[in-house]
């Protein structure tokens, strides 16, 4: 071995011990004479001093700058008295260098990997992301998600759970998102698809009485992509037989709690359980962020005889939603520009404005309200007011329109309101939301999956060919703090139902077995009572380690546009692979 010790491993321990290490030049500084060089390498930094008493040593140092590598043999010695870094874990000591061997040159990065990185742009990082990766923040989080998969395996190991993997090349299958096509060669104009998930592969294996399947798997979507998406993306998936959803809810909650508890040390009492519907009603998302204390009150009933247009419209619409915030204390806290910017904010989920109420002194009735709305709700403002429990010093703000629309406008505005007014009411929110819809409908009489069809609804085959609007899954998502991190279901594992769910889905017999022969001939040959659910391994690294984008917790990311800058992937292959595919490129249009 080149080296004895890495560079952040060395402590006090080790005083007047002769050490070796292999790394690169972080920072260099040349004081007095002595040469100071930080030597990083990927478990820390280290202060290495050479002197001139070592002229060899001393000559090299004198000429290694940022990035060279360097292997240094020297001897561990106490800092001296106020030169200490209590910020290192190394900071109380110092290697003198007594031998150097340059191992390889560097050019001048294109950005600096020290503290001056601030403002190094993101592209620039992905074009050059084998640097990016130096940094010690990158490093300390993907060093971070190693042991995050490694304790998952672990707990997965320990309660019997069998490491299994699933192809990669198969059919494409109707999971919401585009699939990723690969053309065959041997089957020329046929195609397979990159997994958006193992999920018919893994409900396989439980036909198959594996009983208890895990894998950190890599999955495929070709979707519009946002700050928690990639295209491709890892899934610590699980699956398991003969067990209820509550048995499953709790195998996924001891997991997260070992995770947090042992490498953040925070300990999570049991989840709350919420239901999709109270989820909706009182916080209009079904990822609601607990930490925000602020709620939603259904304020539709009150304004059924409103002349306002604005109000008078979802209120008489079977699929409306009117729906009240009360901010406590708010009225001094936000300026009008300010509710003018929460005006926009909502405009970008569609709502066409913000309606709100300042409740100057409520002892005077309506004469101690502030708003351009109260003259057209004068009637029903004090009952509605008392009704959201506004008190002096309150701003209540408004959405209406369709239920949809009001849901995603008011619950981002919810949080938004929360965070820049710093009402959180702790660091870490988790809960269960439970009970999901089975279907949502897309057209009049028309329905699609709202997880995927292959989810056991709440209930009867019967119940469920009468009134699909109705239908609940056992369907469970684990939430924190306002991210989806896991969700999954019981399966259905009954031919009858499944053939239910997929007429109420508009799928045919023929189409049926065209796409899923496979798993319907497997539900007829003792399918066992099953269920799983799947964590996104990114977005569940991201939160624990701060970070703002799941790029900055995956290796070698995609950008928005799907592209790989460093490669510089996809990129036009040969027409002879092509011909070889029996695919013709058309030119695209204007050329």
């Amino acid at each position: 071995m080149m080296r004895t010790h890495y560079c952040g491993s060395l402590n006090e321990s080790l005083i007047d011990q002769t050490v070796t290490l292999c790394g690169w030049v972080h920072r260099r500084r040349d004081h007095g004479g002595v040469v100071f060089l930080d030597m990083r390498d990927r478990d820390g930094l280290v202060q290495v001093v050479v002197d001139p008493d070592t002229p060899d040593a001393f000559a090299l140092a004198d000429k290694a700058r940022s990035e060279y590598v360097l292997k240094i043999t020297g001897r561990v010695r106490q800092r001296y008295a106020g030169t200490e870094n209590p910020n290192m874990p190394s900071g109380m000591i110092e290697v003198l260098g007594k031998e150097i061997e340059v191992l390889n040159t560097s050019e001048t990065p294109p950005f600096p990997l020290n503290d001056e990185f601030a403002n190094v742009g993101e592209e620039i990082r992905l074009k050059y992301r084998f640097l990016d990766m130096r940094r010690p923040e990158m490093l300390q989080r993907m060093r971070f998600r190693s042991q995050v998969t490694s304790k998952i395996r672990n707990y997965l190991d320990r309660h019997g759970f069998l490491d299994v993997e699933t192809p990669v090349l198969t059919r494409a299958t109707p999971e919401g998102a585009r699939d990723y096509l690969v053309p065959s060669r041997t089957q020329q104009g046929s195609f397979f698809a990159l997994p958006q998930s193992p999920q018919l592969f893994k409900q396989l294996l439980m036909v198959s009485g594996f009983d208890r399947y895990y894998q950190i798997a890599k999955c495929f979507r070709d979707e519009d992509l946002r700050a928690d998406r990639q295209p491709e993306f890892t899934q610590i998936d699980i699956e398991t037989s003969f067990m209820s959803d509550e048995d499953i809810m709790n195998i996924a909650e001891g997991m997260a709690v070992e995770l947090f508890d042992e490498l953040l040390g925070i300990k999570f009492d049991k989840f709350p359980r919420m239901t999709y519907a109270e989820a909706m009603r009182r916080f209009a998302s079904d990822k609601p962020d607990l930490r925000v204390p602020l709620e939603l009150v259904d304020v539709k009933d009150l304004m059924q005889d409103v002349e306002f247009k604005v109000f008078a419209g979802p209120a008489k619409d079977p699929k409306g939603r009117i729906a009240a915030i009360r901010v406590p204390q708010a009225a001094e806290k936000l300026t009008r520009s300010q509710i003018d910017d929460y005006t926009k904010f909502v405009g970008i989920y569609g709502a066409k404005g913000l309606a709100y109420i300042k409740v100057n002194d409520l002892s005077q009735g309506v004469a101690g309200l502030q708003s351009p709305i109260v003259k057209f709700i004068e009637p029903i403002v004090l009952e509605l007011l008392k009704r959201v429990g506004a008190e002096n010093g309150d701003i209540v703000f408004f959405g209406a329109d369709k239920a949809k629309v009001v849901n995603d406008a008011m619950g981002a505005l919810r949080v938004k309101i929360g965070h820049d007014l710093n009402m959180l009411t702790c660091e870490w929110a988790p809960l269960w939301v439970v009970d999901f819809p089975m279907f949502e409908e897309v057209g009049e009489g028309q329905w699609t999956s709202v997880h995927h069809p292959f989810t056991m609804p709440h209930g009867t085959v019967e119940d469920l060919k009468n009134n699909p609007a109705e239908a609940t899954s056992v369907a469970y998502d684990m939430v924190l703090n306002g991210t989806e991190i896991g969700g999954g279901s019981l399966r259905i594992y009954n031919p009858d139902m499944q053939k239910a769910v997929f007429e109420a889905l508009g799928i045919g017999e023929e189409e049926a077995q065209e796409k899923f022969s496979f798993l319907l001939d497997a539900l007829k040959f003792g399918a066992p009572p099953h269920g799983g659910l799947a964590f996104g391994l990114d977005r569940l690294v991201m939160l624990m380690t701060g970070a703002t984008s799941i790029r900055d917790v995956i290796a070698f990311p995609k950008t928005k546009t799907a592209e790989c800058l460093m490669t510089q992937a996809p990129a036009p292959v040969e027409g002879k692979q092509l011909r070889e595919l029996g695919i013709r490129l058309r030119e695209k249009v204007g050329e």
